[in-house]
């Protein structure tokens, strides 16, 4: 069965009759639905009522400068605006303004110019089936990413634990998994290259392989097997993954960890004190043959492990502004919970471009495990 063509809609706001029934014809060959307007103002109610998805716009209206008209329509419509000058002095002037216009003509025009430049502006543009599948696509790799999260929190005594995670627009690779051991937990953090559907399944992939290394004892043995499994994924997708994995032995405090190329796992120390841990070698499935040491850290009652995702670290203009940051919002909390909120508030959804994911583990002072 053959689809019906996408049917696009168009305004034209020019003042002068003739011209303004030319660029009518010319929209019409080229299958829009075309409305017209005198002025400015009737125009900017055509937009309104029409929605249409190309504007024309004549740059001297008898009522509204075009450029006033221009802002105005970019408050409420994304449609392609076409602007027309009668002055070829005006167009280098007009293309160094931010007004919001897509594309400038001079008068008088090439009806071929004309629809040459719209087709241009048209296929930067997908069309709805793509915009659709594009949403889906979206809406898959977000319940995919949903699906990695702990479903339930974790308790160990005399710990405090709390994770917070928060997708962007686009959604990527970020995930965080945790479990409960005898001795403890096993926490593991990755961001997976790429964004949509693809970024997703890597990080179910790496997800599932550290889960099934849990039950060996050496913390880079086991790492180093569950790098070989995802490599194979991850070169097949040309892609590559930041890990950090750590295993908490609650009774002495003592966390064992690698970091493959994540570098944002922080020691924040019950005075306030901040120390970011070093990375122990490259992202997996960066290069072949890469191993990856067991390092370790003791946390004194009081101290937290924090680990977060670059979406955080994009706000600030280096490290040591990084850092300094999210030690303070970690002390700022009474409890993990309010410390994941607080580092999540340095990155504010309306601004981040990233996902933003926290993952706070705070050693109770002696006083409250008494």
């Amino acid at each position: 069965m053959v689809s019906p063509p996408e049917i696009r809609r168009a305004v034209v706001i020019e003042d002068d009759p003739d011209i303004r029934g030319l660029l009518v014809r010319v929209l019409v060959k080229q299958g829009f639905d075309v409305t017209e307007a005198d002025a400015g103002l009737p125009g900017l109610e055509e937009v309104r009522r029409r929605k249409p998805d190309l504007v024309t716009l004549d740059l001297n209206l008898p009522d509204v400068d075009g450029l006033d008209v221009c802002k105005m329509l970019r408050e409420f419509s994304d449609a392609f605006i076409v602007m027309l000058t009668a002055r070829a002095d005006e167009l280098d002037k007009l293309t160094g303004l931010d007004n919001g216009a897509d594309e400038y003509i001079s008068k008088p025009f090439s009806p071929r110019e004309l629809q040459s430049r719209i087709n241009a502006l048209f296929r930067r543009r997908p069309s709805a089936a793509a915009d659709s599948a594009a949403r889906n696509d979206l809406e898959r790799a977000t319940e995919v990413q949903q699906s990695l999260l702990p479903k339930e929190d974790i308790r160990v005594e005399g710990y405090d634990v709390a994770g917070m995670f928060r997708p962007s627009r686009s959604v990527g690779g970020d995930f965080y998994d945790w479990y409960q051991t005898p001795d403890g937990l096993h926490l593991t953090f990755a961001d997976a290259m790429g964004k949509g559907m693809g970024a997703a399944l890597i990080a179910a992939t790496v997800r599932a392989v550290m889960r099934s290394t849990g039950h060996r004892q050496d913390l880079d043995g086991a790492f180093a097997t569950a790098s070989k499994a995802i490599a194979t994924d991850l070169d097949s997708s040309n892609s590559f993954a930041t890990l950090f994995h750590a295993r908490l032995d609650a009774a002495s405090g003592t966390v064992s960890y690698v970091d493959a190329g994540h570098g944002l796992a922080l020691h924040v120390r019950s005075g306030g004190t901040a120390h970011r841990l070093p990375s122990g070698g490259p992202p997996v499935g960066a290069w072949e043959g890469s191993s990856w040491p067991q390092s370790s850290l003791e946390l004194a009652p009081g101290d937290s492990l924090v680990v977060v995702s670059d979406g955080v670290l994009d706000v600030f203009g280096s490290v040591e502004d990084f850092t300094e940051a999210v030690g303070h919002a970690a002390q700022s909390g009474d409890s993990a919970q309010g410390a994941s909120a607080a580092i999540m508030a340095l990155a504010p959804a309306e601004t981040a471009e990233d996902d933003v994911t926290v993952v706070v583990v705070r050693r109770l002072p002696e006083d409250a495990t008494a």
